[in-house]
C-alpha cells in the first residue's frame, strides 16, 4: 500500500484508446510497435512528459510528443 500511495496509476481506459487512435493517424506504427504507441497515448492522456528507457530508439518516432531519456546503469 505504501508504494501505491506514492504514485498515480495511469489507467488504460477509453480516453487512452481515443488518444491512441488519434496518435496512430500522426505516426506510422505496425506490429508490436502498437504497444509503444499505447504507452505514449497513456502518457499524453495523463500529462506524463518523459519516459526513461534502456533502448531510446524504440520511441524515437514519438519524439515530437514525449521526451525519451536513456536509463543509465
Amino acid at each position: 500500500m505504501a508504494f501505491q500511495r506514492q504514485f498515480i496509476v495511469a489507467e488504460d481506459d477509453a480516453r487512452v484508446t481515443s488518444r491512441l487512435l488519434h496518435l496512430l493517424t500522426a505516426v506510422t506504427v505496425g506490429g508490436k510497435q502498437i504497444h509503444d504507441a499505447n504507452i505514449v497515448a497513456t502518457m499524453l492522456e495523463y500529462n506524463i512528459p518523459r519516459l526513461l528507457k534502456h533502448n531510446t530508439a524504440d520511441f524515437a518516432r514519438f519524439s515530437s510528443f514525449i521526451t525519451v531519456e536513456p536509463l543509465v546503469p
